[in-house]
């Protein structure tokens, strides 16, 4: 079910309204998949004669391509909600219009030229490829934290559907993908795999709060905006610390 939501690889449709409070647990996982194929991609771009920028440009859309860019859309929608600073009511009326205004497309602008840089950088150095494994799984229990945990929007029937049936066991679910992430972080990069996990998780927290704090309240298309946020802060602080 989480396959068949949140990626485009092609599953049996398989779909049980009783489980939708297994949607959440078993986001990250998908996030594992996607960041194997990223892992995957990147190994394979850095051993052809691909020239550094048209490979950058491909690994800079993949975690977009595989997701199918639903969180693309969340992110266009919340960015013109966000940075128009009208009123509660107004602000609703953005995020469910259809329509992409001026700061959807100029944050979208501003996601691919750095996203683009970032991959360039990866690439140009040719270290730390197996952290883009992880990026992905942080994120996406970033995610699946805020949609179990915070006060879930009214106008979001998403939220309400991914919290049926769930408690604290499906909270420790998502706590030790996470812990289980920064390991992996640690044993592959040491200090520069957490300097980028860091980098995802305070992405997230900090996109979640300016995010938050206009609503009051989450909604997937919020969890969209911080994921992609994170996401971008993890590929930019590895090219950061591609000298450590």
């Amino acid at each position: 079910m989480s396959f068949g939501m949140f990626c485009v690889i092609p599953l049996p449709k398989l779909w049980d309204d009783d489980c939708t409070g297994l949607l959440m647990p078993c986001f990250p996982v998908v996030g594992a998949v996607i960041g194997l194929i990223w892992w995957g991609i990147a190994l394979l771009l850095s051993f052809t004669a691909i020239h550094t920028v048209l490979a950058a440009a491909v690994l800079a859309l993949v975690p977009f391509f595989v997701a199918g860019f639903m969180h693309l859309d969340g992110f266009m929608d919340t960015s013109d909600a966000v940075l128009s600073r009208r009123t509660l009511e107004d602000k609703i009326r953005i995020l469910k219009d259809p329509n992409a205004g001026a700061f959807a497309v100029i944050m979208l602008g501003l996601v691919f030229v750095l996203q683009f840089a970032a991959a360039f950088a990866v690439l140009d150095n040719g270290k730390f490829f197996r952290l883009l494994i992880v990026i992905p799984i942080i994120s996406r229990c970033g995610s699946a934290f805020s949609l179990l945990c915070l006060r879930p929007a009214e106008f979001s029937g998403y939220v309400k559907m991914f919290r049926n049936n769930t408690g604290a066991a499906h909270m420790v679910v998502v706590l030790l993908i996470t812990l289980v992430a920064v390991a992996l972080s640690y044993v592959f990069e040491g200090v520069s795999g957490l300097i980028t996990v860091a980098a995802v998780v305070f992405g997230y927290t900090a996109a979640m709060v300016c995010a938050f704090s206009g609503f009051k309240a989450v909604s997937g298309d919020l969890a969209g905006f911080a994921l992609v946020v994170s996401e971008l802060c993890g590929l930019v602080a590895l090219a950061v610390v591609r000298g450590i």
